[in-house]
């Protein structure tokens, strides 16, 4: 569904009436582009020691244009901030403040992105008072930022070097990263390679998306596609048809199934290995909404909810986890929600649902830890969907402009998050929920 405010403001005079005013103005989000620029500028680095040192070599390796200190006047693209080696609150000062005016100069669409350390790693009440502090510098930040920029942080876990963050720093610059901000991703040298093919890092892979006929399942596919994945759609056969529309677009194969049987892992797995021979990524983002204030709730919206939303992925997983098909690399990525976060009016199914994918996810990925496998959540806000498109009018109005982006995200979010996580660059993510929300006030 088309934001006509967001449009409106973003003309000339309709903009300078907002600004007048004192109106939200919701900048055009910098989104991926084939061939576009990965910064749309300089790239400045911030920090002292080594690690800082390392990574910006290794960014003038991307062919960027990095500055340690910031020329007068120019725009910057982006500002990484490295933090590794802090210990104390006072390290925060200098580095903070010089971050405080690259700011000022930083272009539309800019990113602004911190390379730091756990505070579960430290016993030192200094030093975890250090790191937890960078955690509330970024989400402020994150909520200072105009023009479409975003802040987001990276923690290196269990010693990794600072190159370890590579992947995920690459996409936090990138345009893929659009509606993404306020929100931390944590990496380990386990597994870690962000050796790819940029344009098309999937290829060769074979991937699944559940809930694929329409809307951010159909946009999940296609991303898959785009970068490189035999992509396998997989949806209820009352909606076949459509499912068969997105698979001929995409040039994969539609599976008609419904994934609430028993034995829907086994016939997905049976499906790929006659096709392609092993599964690499499967997607769980098939869901439903029955929604009903708790004290109207009954037992078949209960019920279907836990069932579409939850209780299938825990089958399905325990089907590909025991499974030599699935492949000693492979990645499940699940839909999980805001709602799961915060929970929502009339949702507590749907909440318990989302919630419950998140602690499934958590617990999986520390089954994981030390393998090559990995398990994550891309956690959606109010994305701009069929579903959302009937929400009444004041109401969507408000859902839109409760994020410090002043406005709603797209499918195409929510399936760049996924194609990142499924690619080698973030082979050290595991167990992780990323919140795809323009950093929204719900669940802060």
């Amino acid at each position: 569904m088309t934001d006509n405010y967001l449009n409106l403001v973003n003309s000339g005079p309709a903009g300078k009436l907002a600004k007048k005013l004192g109106l939200p103005r919701p900048a055009v989000l910098r989104r991926h582009h084939q061939g576009a620029a990965l910064v749309p500028g300089p790239l400045l680095v911030l920090g002292a020691g080594a690690g800082a040192d390392s990574l910006a070599c290794e960014l003038l390796g991307w062919n960027l244009d990095v500055r340690r200190h910031a020329r007068p006047g120019e725009k910057l693209g982006a500002v990484v901030v490295v933090l590794e080696n802090v210990t104390a609150p006072g390290d925060l000062g200098a580095p903070i403040l010089e971050l405080g005016q690259a700011v000022r100069q930083l272009a539309r669409g800019g990113r602004i992105v911190t390379v730091s350390r756990p505070v579960q790693e430290t016993t030192d009440p200094a030093e975890a008072a250090a790191r937890q502090g960078i955690d509330g510098i970024v989400r402020s930040v994150g909520r200072e930022l105009r023009a479409g920029a975003t802040a987001n942080g990276i923690l290196l876990r269990d010693g990794a070097p600072v190159q370890a963050a590579s992947g995920a720093l690459r996409f936090l610059l990138s345009g893929k990263s659009a509606f993404v901000s306020g929100q931390f991703i944590t990496v380990h040298t386990s597994g870690q390679d962000s050796r790819q093919d940029e344009e098309r890092p999937l290829t060769g892979q074979t991937a699944v998306v559940t809930g694929a006929a329409r809307g951010i399942g159909a946009e999940i596919a296609a991303v898959l596609s785009r970068d490189g994945a035999r992509v396998v759609v997989v949806d209820v056969p009352a909606a076949g048809e459509q499912l068969a529309t997105v698979a001929n677009r995409i040039g994969g194969t539609a599976l008609q199934l419904d994934i609430t049987t028993a034995d829907a892992g086994a016939r997905i797995l049976e499906h790929v290995q006659q096709r392609y021979g092993s599964l690499d990524l499967l997607v769980h983002n098939a869901g439903i909404t029955r929604d009903k204030l708790l004290a109207n709730m009954d037992a078949a919206r209960w019920d279907s909810v836990l069932a579409v939303n939850l209780e299938s992925q825990l089958r399905v997983n325990e089907a590909l986890l025991a499974s030599e098909v699935f492949a000693a690399t492979g990645r499940i990525v699940c839909l999980a929600s805001t709602s799961g976060i915060a929970g929502n009016r009339g949702q507590s199914n749907y909440a318990a649902s989302k919630a419950g994918v998140i602690g499934m996810v958590r617990s999986t990925g520390v089954v994981l830890d030390g393998t090559d496998r990995t398990i994550n959540a891309v956690a959606p806000g109010f994305i701009e969907t069929e579903m959302t498109a009937k929400m009444p009018f004041a109401t969507r109005e408000v859902a839109r402009r409760l994020s410090s982006l002043q406005q709603g995200g797209l499918p195409i979010d929510v399936a760049e998050t996924i194609a990142f996580l499924a690619s080698p660059g973030a082979a050290g993510v595991n167990g992780q929920v990323l919140r795809v929300c323009g950093q929204s006030l719900v669940g802060a």
